[in-house]
């Protein structure tokens, strides 16, 4: 399967991606100014599952084929714009009502959510598409097993760092919480932006 030496090279390569802010980073922070901890971890839970699922379809081939697809590439990338602005819409809506109020905003709304945000994101397969074959060597056994442990040490790394982001959040979202008016501002306005980063996203 995967030798330690190339797992060695990977950890190092998939931490320092894990750390860089993105897309997911500013969703479980987001998730912890308006809801506190268990809601961003819960959200990151649900990005990593989403995660390991673009993982195994591009360990199946299936990623190469949405990459070859304009039209099904942006299918799922307005679909992705549209759960944004409408968590947006969800977060204003509430304002100024209990921190875990709304859709979205409490445990199984945030790992839904965070689920539905990574999958209607086809940049995370081209990413994997592009990442992970690097390490993968098809004379070392299954090729999709490699992709799935090479998956789970970047699934992993992402839950805990996006994980203790959405927590650390959740300090200052608490010190917030009398002013829900402009924390639901906040929230939204990080939402609009995710939605508005994913609609200008180009294939390559």
């Amino acid at each position: 399967m995967v030798d330690l030496i190339t797992l060695a090279a990977f950890i190092p390569a998939a931490l320092a991606l894990n750390l860089t802010p993105g897309a997911d980073m500013m969703f479980c922070l987001g998730q912890g100014l308006r809801s506190g901890p268990r809601a961003a971890i819960a959200a990151s839970a649900g990005i990593g599952l989403g995660g390991m699922v673009h993982v195994t379809l591009a360990g199946l081939g299936l990623g190469a084929l949405i990459a070859t697809l304009p039209w099904a590439f942006d299918a799922i990338r307005w679909m992705g714009v549209g759960y944004l602005l409408y968590l947006a819409w969800q977060a204003l809506r509430h304002q100024g009502g209990a921190r875990a109020s709304g859709p979205g905003l409490g445990v199984a709304g945030a790992f839904r959510a965070g689920l539905i945000v990574n999958l209607t994101n086809p940049k995370v397969i081209l990413f994997v598409l592009a990442f992970i074959p690097q390490f993968v060597r098809p004379d070392a056994g299954s090729v999709l097993g490699q992709f799935m442990i090479f998956g789970a040490v970047l699934g992993i790394g992402g839950f805990v760092i996006n994980g203790a982001v959405g927590v650390f959040a959740s300090g200052i979202g608490r010190r917030m919480v009398r002013g829900g008016r402009t924390l639901s501002w906040i929230t939204s306005a990080i939402f609009v932006a995710l939605a508005a980063r994913l609609a200008v996203l180009e294939r390559a």
